[in-house]
């Protein structure tokens, strides 16, 4: 009896079609801290509003939001059929409610300004709008736990575009609070950037909620039963070190904005933070939409070789598009113009922008190993990988706290691509064991076509 025939490698063109959604979806959200930054810099007391929102609410809230940060990539890998999808939801419905009600406990209360001024030591300036922002944005960690849930839900089936299609639900949602905002005139920019994002999230929820409802019905309680099935104890082995990825990444946030309240020029790197950080997550979107990408296409044979083309190609653009920016007049263009930067601090901005002239890349070539360690479900490396990243960026942020000779926002930028370029290479050899074990699959899958010829 002829062997079936060998399932043919996925090419370089259907990578990019499921790619191309979940980029935009990240280039849409990274356009969203340029679009509110733009916006609070023409409202009243700007650079205390811009240092509020990227000093003490983004990453308080990003802090806050941690464990559940990684749902996307793990419904992604795990939501195969009915009944990993409900143990997964089991488990974001209840972190959805314990980090909202620690949300509560942060920006409601007396703990506020232990966490604000005790350990970040943020100006005193920016620590009331910092707290107003962070109450308005109460409903952050559900929605998003809710939406990334879901979108890996709608990505393992094949409905990368919905997920596109919500970003714009969201940016939508944000563009009319943001030119109400505007229209009034009287809201303080902190009030307004933040009410934004807050019904950003939750429009985009509703919609990846209402979009997911077929597929649930449908294609996922009608596949068939995982090879591995998902157990809560398998879940927790996977998981945790997702969480604890996401927790040591995201405390450096605020571990920066600490060093930087504490180093020459804090008030002026504080406001530049958010809108720097912005840009670059714009060009570091096409590498991060990689993961979800590699950790689907892996389960089909003769993947790696078209991966590793696609990465390859997005590593080039993405770098080239930053250097370009960099040596021409684009950067004042943009700092200046479309984010409303005084000169002063569109110049600082401009000088900063080389120090992240690595990242781009590494964020690419990061979704490419930590895509592969996902699919062989190991996940410990990751957590390896980012404990590299912490240290290091801990050490240089420390270094130029002590010496207070130089500027905070070029040792943040220094210290952070620093610290992405030693986890990359952490990511590199963690990785390989689960490329070597692919190749193995794609090898032993190939014999049976080869004896048959």
């Amino acid at each position: 009896m002829a062997a079936a025939p060998e399932s043919p490698a996925p090419a370089v063109k259907s990578i990019a079609r499921t790619w191309w959604p979940l980029a935009a979806s990240w280039l849409l959200m990274a356009v969203e801290l340029p679009v509110v930054s733009a916006i609070m810099a023409r409202l009243s007391n700007p650079e205390v509003s811009l240092a509020a929102y990227g000093g003490i609410v983004l990453p308080l809230a990003l802090i806050i939001e941690s464990p559940i940060i990684m749902l996307l990539a793990a419904s992604t890998t795990l939501s195969k059929d009915w009944d990993s999808y409900r143990k997964i939801r089991r488990y974001m419905m209840g972190a959805g409610l314990a980090l909202t009600l620690l949300h509560i406990a942060v920006a409601f209360t007396p703990l506020y300004y232990a966490v604000v001024r005790g350990l970040l030591g943020a100006p005193r300036e920016i620590v009331e709008p910092g707290r107003l922002g962070l109450m308005i944005m109460l409903p952050w960690s559900w929605a998003i736990a809710y939406r990334r849930f879901h979108q890996g839900v709608l990505i393992r089936f094949g409905h990368s575009r919905d997920v596109g299609v919500g970003t714009v639900v969201r940016l939508s949602a944000e563009t009319i609070v943001l030119a109400a905002g505007v229209l009034l005139g009287t809201l303080p920019g902190i009030a307004v950037g933040t009410a934004a994002v807050a019904a950003g999230v939750v429009s985009e929820a509703g919609f990846i909620g209402w979009r997911v409802q077929p597929v649930l019905r449908g294609e996922l309680k009608l596949a068939p039963p995982a090879d591995r099935p998902l157990t809560m104890r398998g879940f927790v082995a996977f998981y945790v070190p997702l969480v604890m990825t996401s927790l040591l990444s995201l405390l450096i946030e605020p571990l920066g904005s600490a060093a930087l309240s504490r180093m020459p020029h804090a008030l002026e790197s504080l406001a530049v933070w958010p809108v720097m950080h912005g840009l670059i997550f714009m060009l570091q979107s096409a590498g991060i939409a990689m993961n979800e990408v590699v950790v689907t296409y892996l389960d089909e044979p003769g993947s790696v070789k078209p991966l590793r083309k696609f990465a390859a190609l997005i590593v080039a653009v993405t770098t080239g598009l930053l250097m370009l920016m960099a040596a021409t007049p684009l950067s004042i263009l943009w700092f200046s113009r479309v984010t409303a930067l005084s000169p002063a601090l569109a110049e600082l901005a401009r000088t900063a922008l080389w120090l992240a002239l690595p990242m781009p890349a590494m964020s690419a070539l990061q979704s490419w190993f930590q895509g592969a360690i996902l699919h062989s479900r190991r996940t410990r490396g990751i957590t390896e990988s980012v404990l590299a990243y912490m240290l290091t960026v801990g050490g240089l942020l420390l270094a130029g706290v002590a010496l207070g000779q130089f500027t905070g926002l070029y040792v943040g930028l220094l210290a952070f691509s620093s610290g992405m370029v030693l986890q990359t290479v952490w990511l590199f050899v963690r990785s390989r064991p689960a490329m070597r074990h692919v190749r193995q699959r794609d090898a032993e899958a190939a014999l049976p076509v080869a004896a048959a010829g």
